[in-house]
Formats: C-alpha cells, sequence, structure tokens
C-alpha cells in the first residue's frame, strides 16, 4: 500500500506542475479494486485438494497513470497487486508481534505510446502493456472468473490504423536468459488484421508465433511449452519449440442477431533429443503440431420487457493422435502423435470446474439465456456439455493395459447475477455445478503415466496433464462466489 500511495502523491504532483511544464499537456489516474469471494465443493474428489472443500477470498487492486505530452507522445505507467485475503497480515496472532507484510505490489504495465508518427496514422507501444485482441479468445489478459490476476507482455506493437482497417505487428519477450542473442529465450511474433469497413461488423485474420530457443543449453529454464513436454517418465529433454497459429474470426450483430465466430489452425513442433537405450538412441522422439480449433456463439435479443437474450454456442479443441503409441513407440522414443491444440493466452473460460482458459482436446456445446429485470440488474442462466475429441486410452505402462473409457466428461449448469449499484461500483453473485461422468471424466482417462513418451492425449493445461476425476463415482462438483469491484 505504501507503494501505491506514492505512486499517487507523484501522479498528482505532475498534475499540478502540468500547466508550467510546456511538455507535459495532460496527467490522468485510472484504477480498480475488485474483490471476490470463491467457495468449492468437490464432492470429495481426492485428486483436488485431498478431497477437502476450498475457500478463500482474493482481491486485485490497480492503479495507473497517463501522461500526455506533445508530438502526440504519452507514457502509461500501471501498478497492481493480486493477494488472497491474509496472505500480508502483519502481525502474529498469538503473541502480538508485529512485523511488515509480503511485498506483492507489480509493475503490471509501463509503455511509451507514439502517435501519428511523421504524420502517418501509426501508434507504437514499447514497454509492458496488454494484448486484448478480438474476443480475446487467443490473446487475452487473463482477468476472467476465479483467479483474475492478469496477464502482461512486454515488448512492441505497432498498429497501423484507417477508418476501415487495422494491422498490427507484435513483437514480445515471454523468458528472458540473459544468454547470447535469443538463446534459450521465448518469444511471441505475430500479425493481426482487422476489417472495420462494413457497419455493425469485424473480420479478423491473424498470424501467431510462438518461438522457443534451444532450453537443454540454459540451466534452470523456466516452464515453458518445450518444458512441458519434458515432463514424464524418462521423458528426454525438449528443445526447440515452433508453434505458429493462422486464425480467421468474424463478429457482429445483424438487427437482433449477434454472432461470434473464430477458427484457427496450428502446426509446428517440438525438437527433442531422442531416448536411449544402454547408450544407443533410438526413433525420433519430436512432437508435431497440427491441429484445429472453432469457436462459435450466435444470440438473439427480444424486444420485449427484461430484454432476453438466448444464445447457442459450440467450441472445439483438436486433440492428441494417440493411436500410434505401442510398446516399441514407448520404449525407444518413435513419438509420431500430434499435440492437442495450444490456447495460448486464452481469456475464454469454459468451464469453473475443469479449467482455467486452458482447456483442450475437448468439445464444448453451450446454449443460456439472459434477462435483465431491472436497469441495475441483470440475469444469466448458461448450461454446457463437454465432451473428450481424443478418447483413445493413453500408454499406460509401456503402452500396456490401457483401458478405454467414456467421451463424455460431463455437464454444467450456472446462475449468475449482476447489481450495478451505481456507475462505478457492480456486485456479482454466482453458482455453478458440475455433473461429471466417472468413465470420462477419471484419472486413466488423463493420466500423466505415458510410457516412456512425452504427455499428450490430456484434456487439461493445452493437452499436456489430465483432469483427475473420481475413479468410483460420476463428479458432483459445486461453486458459489460473491464480487464487488469499483473502477475509475
Amino acid at each position: 500500500m505504501r507503494s501505491l500511495k506514492t505512486l499517487l502523491m507523484v501522479a498528482l504532483a505532475l498534475g499540478t506542475v502540468a500547466s508550467v511544464q510546456a511538455e507535459l499537456q495532460n496527467v490522468e489516474l485510472d484504477g480498480s479494486i475488485r474483490i471476490r469471494g470463491n467457495y468449492y465443493d468437490w464432492d470429495d474428489n481426492i485428486f483436488i485438494n485431498g478431497g477437502e472443500d476450498q475457500a478463500w477470498v482474493e482481491q486485485r487492486t490497480r492503479l495507473g497513470v497517463k501522461a500526455d505530452f506533445t508530438d502526440d507522445v504519452s507514457l502509461y505507467i500501471e501498478f497492481d497487486s493480486y493477494n488472497n485475503w491474509g496472505d500480508d497480515f502483519r502481525s502474529d496472532f498469538i503473541t502480538g508481534l508485529d512485523g511488515a507484510g509480503g511485498a506483492d505490489v507489480a509493475l503490471y504495465q509501463s509503455y511509451i505510446e507514439i502517435n501519428n508518427a511523421w504524420g502517418l496514422p501509426v501508434r507504437t507501444r514499447i514497454g509492458r502493456q496488454e494484448l486484448e485482441f478480438g474476443s480475446e479468445w487467443l490473446l487475452g489478459n487473463n482477468d476472467t472468473a476465479a483467479g483474475f490476476w492478469g496477464l502482461s507482455f512486454d515488448g512492441v506493437r505497432t498498429t497501423y490504423a484507417t477508418d476501415t482497417f487495422s494491422v498490427d505487428l507484435l513483437s514480445f519477450k515471454l523468458s528472458e536468459t540473459v544468454a547470447d542473442f535469443g538463446d534459450g529465450d521465448v518469444n511471441l511474433y505475430g500479425i493481426y488484421g482487422s476489417y472495420i469497413g462494413l457497419e455493425d461488423w469485424q473480420f479478423d485474420l491473424y498470424w501467431l508465433w510462438l518461438m522457443e530457443d534451444d532450453i537443454s543449453r540454459v540451466t534452470g529454464a523456466p516452464f515453458t511449452v518445450a518444458s512441458l513436454a519434458s515432463v514424464g517418465i524418462g521423458a528426454p529433454l525438449a528443445e526447440d519449440t515452433n508453434l505458429h497459429t493462422i486464425g480467421l474470426r468474424g463478429a457482429g450483430t445483424y438487427g437482433a442477431f449477434d454472432l461470434e465466430a473464430e477458427v484457427a489452425f496450428q502446426f509446428g513442433d517440438i525438437e527433442r533429443q531422442n531416448n536411449s537405450f544402454f547408450g544407443i538412441s533410438f526413433g525420433d522422439d519430436d512432437l508435431d503440431y497440427s491441429g484445429w480449433a472453432a469457436n462459435l456463439e450466435a444470440g438473439y435479443t427480444f424486444d420485449m420487457a427484461w430484454t432476453p437474450r438466448v444464445y447457442l454456442g459450440a467450441a472445439f479443441f483438436e486433440g492428441d493422435d494417440n493411436n500410434d503409441d505401442n510398446f516399441f513407440d514407448a520404449l525407444f522414443g518413435n513419438n509420431n502423435n500430434d499435440l492437442a491444440f495450444n490456447r495460448l493466452f486464452s481469456n475464454w473460460e469454459y468451464s469453473e470446474f475443469i479449467e482455467n482458459t486452458e482447456l483442450s482436446n475437448a468439445l464444448v456445446l453451450r446454449a443460456g439465456i439472459s434477462a435483465m429485470p431491472t436497469e441495475k440488474i441483470s440475469l444469466l442462466l448458461a448450461l454446457s456439455y463437454f465432451e473428450t475429441d481424443d478418447s483413445d486410452a493413453p500408454n499406460g505402462f509401456f503402452g500396456l493395459f490401457a483401458p478405454d473409457h467414456d467421451d463424455t466428461l460431463g455437464w454444467e449448469l450456472g446462475l449468475y447475477g449482476d447489481y450495478q449499484y451505481s456507475e462505478d461500483l457492480v456486485f456479482r453473485a454466482g453458482y455453478a455445478h458440475f455433473f461429471g461422468e466417472e468413465d470420462g471424466l477419471n484419472g486413466f482417462n488423463n493420466s500423466a503415466l505415458n510410457g516412456f513418451a512425452a504427455l499428450v492425449h490430456n484434456d487439461g493445461n493445452n493437452g499436456f496433464f489430465g483432469l483427475f476425476g473420481d475413479d468410483d463415482d460420476d463428479a458432483d462438483y459445486n461453486y458459489l462466489f460473491w464480487e464487488a469491484e469499483i473502477s475509475f
């Protein structure tokens, strides 16, 4: 809090002297406080928190300063703090001995912005910044549902924008090892184009390249796309990763109808060292990306009391092709499978229980109805169905004892409400129930034990880790939350 108070004082001081500084034209403050109480009932599932219920209150505080200068130059600096209540209590409740709490204030955004450079409709942002493109299906800021700690990127974004279209060039550093140029680093590059020349509609076309350099030569490399594929029994160490995503999106309204549709294809590979047997290497252990994904939602709003809106939706994330695995492939490192579609930095959350914006190898069908009984109150009733795309069982042990299982993961029903107390303050509450299928959600379906191969054919964590359900009974999970958010 002391850091936030200091920032506020500096911002006010800047605002005071703005009138006598020729270069500084304007100073603006913005900020928000978001507090959410969460309660999960995991139905005694020992794979999740030992079968015990979970309850906590999370809070995120944000404070930003924007300063405008001459020549269309500005800067933006934002600090935030994310924590659970009780994390930073500054006293020992037994002895009364006080002490400092945790220093959890972070620099969330900090960038320089240049507009209309050289008389062209070009905007460049240099520094740490959020990336929000389209509906944030693949590029978002991670502020959905529980665990809204945010996501920002370090790099450069250049935008060329006219009245009918815009093109963004992206170059961002996700991990830096301070080795030789690019060695062991993780980078995100991309081109994102949007057409807005048709009234009430937007069409997007994009290419994203997630690139990770040889992490086998870097000690203590952080978890990344490739290192995830290095987890497992006897799995070889991942080297280079190249993951390309090309996509097309369209969204808009026509009368009372609204539509959101997006499709993407991924290709690339994860290069890995081969497994060895008595010092002799066998086979090709590289992993390939080659998968489709799509997201669709269509709605209709009725012109009547409460303005009800009904919608239907579907999402598909292609899973790993696990059919080629057998005893000898697992032993000698021949892995010809395609990995599941990687959700990258999605801000879409299809379930309160079985994902945190990273569910893959799945088909999701959705339906719901929303309404506004008053100008301040909005309600939503949502129903979702989840099914595994690739339901072939993983290897088990050396390709043996692989059980069959059901495609269906389960159903989820949720009821949500918002109360807009004032222009700046909103209260939210919701309840969700998940009806999980024993034969689809259990640990065997998504086992992390996959022979000598990498972790493939799983539904959670972009296809790398499993969804562990109860092996004996159908899942019967409950989630309840309340929330308050104020912003200016």
